[in-house]
Formats: C-alpha cells, structure tokens, sequence
C-alpha cells in the first residue's frame, strides 16, 4: 500500500498525463481544420476564378490587374477571417487552461485590494 505523499505524486503525474494527451487531441482536431479549410479554399480558388491570361505573364501580383480579381479578394478575405477565429479561439483555449491550472476559486486581482484596503 502506498502512503498518502505517493499516491499524491501518482494522481499528479496521471494528470499531468492526462493533460498532455488532451492538448496531443486538441493539436490534431486544429490540424486537421485546417487541412480541410485549406482544401476547401483551394477549391473555391478553383471554381472562383477563371481561367484567363495574366496581362503580364510570369508576374505573380499581374493576376489582379486582371477584370475577374474579385475572387482572389474573396478567397484572401475569407483566410483572413478564418485565421482570425483560429486565433481567438486558441487564446480563449489557453485562457482557460490557465485558469483551470491556477484554480478558479481565486479571487479577482481587484478583489485581493480591496481586501487589503
């Protein structure tokens, strides 16, 4: 039987465990939207924009001098979009994983002053 300290560092170390394999799932699922968002705006850039010839071949930034420019904005705004929830999402999910590390029953910055007030 172990004692108390032991089973203590045990319990950590499961979490510990169990925390790493959660962020493990959590990096695939992110991955794996945006392969799928990738794939999906490549398609779009596809079906968006006709084929035509470029005014100056060989000219990367000539394509939107082209009339029919409007879907590579399409396609541009909508990545950007989309890499801006990506990214609020992700902060929101480290926000929480902090305070879920830190404890939720602690109290406000604010409310620690006025404690000591």
């Amino acid at each position: 039987m172990y004692d108390t300290a032991r089973r203590v560092a045990l319990v950590k170390q499961r979490v510990r465990e169990m925390g790493r394999q959660r962020r493990r799932r959590e990096v695939g699922g992110l991955s794996a939207v945006c392969l799928l968002l990738f794939a999906a705006l490549m398609q779009a850039v596809g079906t968006l924009i006709g084929q035509g010839q470029t005014a100056a071949q060989g000219v990367f930034g000539a394509m939107l001098l082209r009339e029919d420019a409007g879907g590579y904005v399409l396609v541009a705004v909508v990545s950007f979009a989309a890499a801006v929830v990506i990214t609020a999402l992700c902060f929101r999910l480290r926000s929480k994983e902090n305070r879920r590390k830190d404890g939720t029953d602690k109290p406000n910055r604010h409310e620690k002053e006025e404690k000591s007030q």
